[in-house]
């Protein structure tokens, strides 16, 4: 692979539009540069953009931030995805969040998931995605949790891979350190190979045991 790409490649690789793109590195949103009259890009400078994106750091002054995945994602919104196609299984998802109480406008939710999945696709490879949005109407952070056991083909993921796991978390505008926690915890929780594939094959009730490591008596 060469170590400069051009628009279209990096199109290719963030899977999405070269409009997209164009637009980013005209703000300065992504790293690139012209040579003569055409935009070019250090391959290890995208993925470096890519990973600061997909696996934010946790601030410092949130370090000892209390909030714990259990706490936050609740036993009775996990379950086993039905659908086998991606927005079939955030709306799966969506349902559950909407149950909680957390939030109340599916059309809202969702609408902020179509703005955030058309900036960049949330599946990030291995079978994982994390959809994940901000709303002033979320007063606390909130949680859902979708298996596939055959996977979903069609979510655009970043490796092209099928998606066993989405976990959806919605939190407020102002909820800036709850929300990088939960991503940070979410992505090392996701890390453990061993809880990846019990999830895989655990019943619907055994789920969020799985993920959260917790004993639900």
């Amino acid at each position: 692979m060469n170590e400069i790409m051009t628009l279209e490649e990096v199109a290719d690789y963030l899977r999405v539009s070269e409009r997209t793109v164009y637009e980013w590195v005209q703000k300065g949103d992504i790293p690139g540069g012209k040579i003569g009259t055409s935009w070019r890009f250090k391959r290890s400078d995208i993925e470096n953009w890519v990973n600061r994106r997909l696996t934010p750091r946790i601030p410092s002054e949130s370090k000892e931030f209390s909030l714990t995945v259990p706490a936050v994602l609740k036993p009775e919104s996990v379950k086993l995805l039905q659908s086998e196609h991606k927005w079939g299984a955030l709306e799966e998802l969506a349902d559950l969040i909407i149950q909680t109480g957390r939030m109340k406008s599916k059309e809202e939710l969702m609408h902020a998931l179509h703005q955030r999945e058309d900036l960049m696709s949330t599946g990030i490879g291995w079978g994982i995605a994390v959809p994940h949005v901000r709303l002033t109407s979320v007063k606390s952070p909130v949680m859902a949790l979708g298996v596939s056991r055959k996977g979903i083909i069609d979510y655009d993921s970043l490796d092209g891979l099928p998606v066993h796991y989405i976990i959806m978390i919605a939190a407020g505008r102002d909820q800036h350190a709850e929300y990088i926690r939960l991503l940070s915890l979410v992505s090392a929780r996701m890390k453990d190979e061993s809880v990846v594939k019990a999830l895989l094959t655990a019943e619907e009730h055994e789920i969020w045991s799985v993920f959260t490591g917790k004993d639900l008596s």
